[in-house]
């Protein structure tokens, strides 16, 4: 809830006569008059802001180590972490409080953030000078702090990296204790010079993207008090589905590697032990271990207590968008506030894709959350969606009112692997048989979605009569007969027709660096407000891959996966990961089922070939107007189909070997 503004207290006296009431409506009426004509009435008067009236320059920069209660690397003491504060000097030498924006790392050291990839850097003194992003440099003019915390294990702080697990949230969530007066800090790494937060109200928001995000919804998921608001940025939910996808495996290497990626060399002589609890309990057959449940943050969603504004790239191939949809979707079963921006980015930061706009918008959330300002951001449409480069629609509700499953049911065609896709079920009997094939993917089912080709079945509805739109979660359930004992699936959802895209599968995942800047903040000698101008990176495209899920079949009867028996039939739900999306008139919607998406999971053991029940399998898709809005959709002719954009080549999905460590 709103913190209300604080409000003076005046003490009137009895005022019996009648002339001291004139007198004193009289001077009501003149206040209230000067209040509306001056600068800072007409401010009062509308919706309040905070503005930047405090030095950053002469703003305070100071160090602290706070004790998480953990001793990671087994030195006999309480780890530390390092925590870098940015602050304005004028409220601290007032006696006044001021809210907490916190960033927890691992990057700060290792690769940087932002698009520019800024590390922290330091004074003689160990004070730092740079802190990366504008957060700092907007915020503390306007009466904010801006904490950094060094993750466990990286940079300044002691401990391990622990992927996400109870050392990396303890490690911020001791953090938000301290700035509320439940946990110790101190002066420096190991002394005992106790440092208190006393210039700080307590009140707290995280912001991170990436990992940084991760570490926000986990400490969220605590409960802990004082945090008051969230803003995760292609984050995580559940590690387990950034590694795996119902048993197949998303990337070749495990949170180990990661781990080494950030650690810094103290923690890397002193964690071989944590080190070997992530090989152990991480293996490669995809199974769900203690290690996973100790980081799905979404079964603990019922203890959050803080404000959530969720943004991601909805061609985020990094952080799948599994992660935010099954996320928001226990936020808003827990009555959660949260507000959601989505792009057509990939693994991208707003700041780079929709500067302007998402500068003010977070001020106002912050403002909203952490000042207690009624500025109507609560109020304010709940989604902002990109439908084009560059283009965004609103949604008062995400999912917006008459959102509704409908379940679609492939047929075969007129040629193996050509079939149809629409409400009635095929015939019992009829199948489509496809052979798994590692060194094709999504692009080329697609590009050949209208042809026989072994390596898939695709499923094709007519061309709409009426656009047909649908977001969030979508499912595919598969029958299958293996002749192979391993196989993995995958199932995409493919709009079929000309657009024009961000093209996330480029360098810059949908955008474009420039060399000009534009300035968000006051500046120092060592920390510029100044950052380069970013443009949308489009692509012309005759079809668009927009939602997509994957499984190994082994893991058809739970969480643990088994060997396969060639021959026998094997049911399984693969959960397509969260999008909104509008197919337009004129264009067709695919689904296409098949087996490795080459560079998005590894291949099985074997080659297998899959032969699909048709009659039982099925697509569940939460569509705007559900199964009345698809018929209508198929069942009518499109007044005008767009002519089609000639691109044989299809966008080719990023390549991904292995999680590269976040650079941005």
């Amino acid at each position: 809830m709103p913190i209300p503004a604080r409000s003076s207290r005046t003490r009137f006296r009895s005022l019996r006569s009648p002339g001291w009431a004139r007198l004193l409506v009289m001077a009501a009426a003149a206040a209230l008059t000067a209040l509306f004509l001056s600068p800072a009435g007409a401010q009062a008067a509308r919706a309040r802001e905070s503005t930047p009236v405090y030095s950053y320059e002469n703003a305070i920069r100071e160090s602290v180590w706070v004790d998480t209660r953990l001793d990671e690397d087994g030195d006999g003491r309480g780890d530390r972490v390092a925590v870098d504060i940015v602050r304005p000097r004028e409220p601290a030498s007032q006696g006044r409080k001021v809210p907490v924006i916190m960033d927890a790392s691992p990057y700060y050291s290792c690769c940087g953030r932002g698009n520019e990839h800024q590390l922290k850097t330091y004074d003689a003194q160990g004070h730092v000078v740079q802190m990366p992003l504008f957060y700092d440099n907007y915020f503390v003019p306007r009466g904010y702090a801006f904490v950094g915390v060094d993750l466990a294990g990286t940079n300044r702080s002691d401990g391990c990296v622990d992927i996400g697990g109870p050392s990396d949230i303890q490690s911020a969530k001791a953090v938000v204790d301290w700035l509320n007066g439940r946990a110790r800090g101190y002066t420096s790494r190991t002394g005992n010079q106790r440092a208190t937060a006393g210039w700080t109200n307590g009140r707290t928001g995280m912001i991170g993207k990436s990992w940084d995000g991760t570490i926000a919804n986990g400490v969220a998921a605590t409960g802990v008090e004082g945090l008051r608001t969230i803003v995760p940025i292609s984050a995580i939910s559940s590690w387990y589905d950034y590694y795996f996808a119902k048993g197949a495996p998303l990337y070749d290497s495990g949170p180990d590697w990661l781990s080494n990626a950030v650690e810094s060399p103290e923690a890397q002589a002193h964690c071989a032990a944590v080190q070997k609890r992530l090989v152990d309990g991480a293996p490669r057959t995809g199974d769900w271990t203690p290690l996973w449940s100790g980081r799905d943050y979404v079964a603990d969603a019922g203890d959050v207590k803080a404000s959530v504004f969720v943004v991601h790239g909805m061609q985020d191939l990094n952080v799948r968008t599994k992660n935010f949809g099954q996320w928001w979707d226990a936020l808003a079963a827990h009555g959660v506030e949260r507000k959601i921006w989505l792009s057509q980015t990939g693994h991208v930061d707003p700041f780079d894709y929709r500067r302007a706009d998402w500068v003010a918008t977070l001020h106002k959330w912050f403002d909203h959350y952490l000042l207690g300002y009624d500025n109507g951001i609560e109020r304010a449409p709940m989604a902002d969606i990109e439908r084009h480069p560059d283009q965004w629609s609103t949604d008062r509700t995400w999912p917006p009112a008459g959102t509704r499953d409908a379940v679609l049911r492939p047929v075969t065609g007129s040629a193996p692997g050509v079939g149809g896709l629409g409400l009635n079920p095929a015939p019992a009997g009829a199948t489509e048989t496809f052979t798994d094939n590692p060194q094709l993917d999504e692009g080329s089912w697609s590009a050949a979605v209208d042809r026989s080709t072994p390596e898939k079945a695709g499923f094709v509805t007519r061309p709409l009569g009426a656009d047909l739109r649908l977001y969030g979660s979508s499912k595919v359930t598969v029958t299958a007969t293996p002749t192979t004992t391993s196989a993995h699936l995958s199932a995409v959802l493919v709009d079929l027709g000309p657009d024009t895209i961000r093209n996330y599968g480029g360098d810059g995942e949908g955008i474009l660096t420039g060399t000009a800047r534009t300035c968000w903040g006051d500046s120092t000698a060592g920390d510029s407000a100044c950052y380069k101008v970013t443009s949308a990176d489009t692509k012309a495209v005759d079809y668009t891959v927009f939602s997509r899920g994957w499984a190994d079949l082994g893991n058809y009867a739970g969480d643990t996966g088994q060997p396969l028996t060639p021959g026998k039939p094997y049911t399984i739900t693969l959960d397509l990961h969260a999008t909104d999306h509008v197919v337009p008139a004129g264009h067709r919607l695919a689904l296409i089922v098949a087996g490795t998406d080459k560079d998005l999971i590894d291949p099985p053991a074997s080659r297998p070939t899959l032969t699909l029940d048709l009659a039982r399998t099925s697509a569940k898709l939460p569509l705007l107007g559900g199964t009345g809005a698809f018929w209508r959709a198929t069942s009518t002719t499109p007044h005008r189909i767009a002519p089609k954009v000639p691109h044989p080549a299809g966008v080719e999905a990023p390549h991904l070997l292995r999680p590269v460590p976040e650079a941005r």
